[in-house]
């Protein structure tokens, strides 16, 4: 069971929620798609972690070759490629690496390259497998990393997969939902917590798939992300307290749900309701 957990911005809960539901089965594996910001590994703290550069094609053109028909640059719907001053200029930042000018171009004036463009990294954490990628700075699109980690063999291996995706609603979110059994998303109780909120709703709704809000930070009193769960007949999961304990063990990069068996508790009854509302999902809709 692929789980993805969500939020509208950083710093919501969404590595928080993640990584201790991922800890709390003791037989998972956990993905940060979170490329540009990965601090899941911060918290497993994993052993014998392998490490893998990885590379996207770039297309490389031959002078000598191009005629300059421009069949490749009319073909890119990227606008990776121009034709400027009789020579093929290739824009590496816009690159999808489609691979398509190369087999287009008719004098095979056009090779591709090697790329590294960031890291996979693959470790273990007490029977959880951990799968991080990191994309270098300055890189344009994590895209390509998060299809080869959602990808990656270890993926299938246990019951659960636990996503940490993006923040936000971009292409390297959409990317990371694709194939989620479920997601989850996670808010806080205010009203810029409702506004984004209701930025993944919309995406969750768009891919049709099934989800649920766990709130976050939670306090005594009005909860607008609670009255916007009602509004709208979004499932509320589960409600993660403001609690300094809990902080605080965040804060220094600790599970809490190896910290203290109440947290271990928590996170264990939150991850039987998801898999619960899980399988009710697929059955209706199979």
């Amino acid at each position: 069971m692929k789980i993805a957990v969500l939020s509208g911005k950083g710093g919501t809960g969404k590595t928080l929620v993640s990584v201790n539901l991922a800890a709390a089965t003791n037989e998972s594996v956990y993905i940060d798609c979170d490329v540009e910001e990965p601090n899941g590994h911060l918290f497993f703290k994993p052993y014998n972690v392998s490490k893998k550069n990885f590379s996207v094609k770039i297309p490389v053109a031959d002078e000598n070759l191009c005629i300059g028909c421009r069949k490749c640059v009319e073909f890119c719907k990227f606008n990776a490629l121009a034709y400027i001053n009789k020579k093929l200029i290739v824009f590496d930042e816009v690159c999808h690496s489609c691979g398509g000018c190369s087999l287009l171009c008719p004098e095979k004036a056009i090779t591709e390259r090697e790329k590294i463009i960031g890291e996979v990294q693959i470790g273990v954490s007490d029977g959880v497998t951990v799968i991080t990628g990191i994309l270098n700075t300055g890189e344009a699109s994590g895209v390509p990393i998060i299809k080869s980690l959602l990808d990656n063999e270890e993926a299938g291996k246990k019951v659960y997969t636990l996503i940490d995706c993006p923040p936000g609603s971009a292409c390297v979110v959409m990317e990371s939902i694709k194939e989620a059994d479920y997601c989850i998303l996670v808010a806080e109780p205010t009203l810029f917590g409702v506004h984004n909120l209701s930025m993944v709703y919309e995406l969750v709704r768009l891919f049709n798939k099934p989800f649920g809000a766990v709130l976050n930070k939670c306090l005594d009193g009005e909860n607008p992300s609670e009255k916007f769960c009602t509004d709208n007949n979004i499932k509320v999961l589960g409600k993660i307290p403001f609690d300094n304990e809990l902080g605080k063990i965040n804060s220094n990069a600790l599970i809490s749900v190896r910290e203290n068996e109440k947290y271990r508790e928590m996170f264990s009854s939150l991850l039987k309701i998801v898999a619960k509302e899980a399988e009710y999902e697929t059955a209706i809709n199979s």
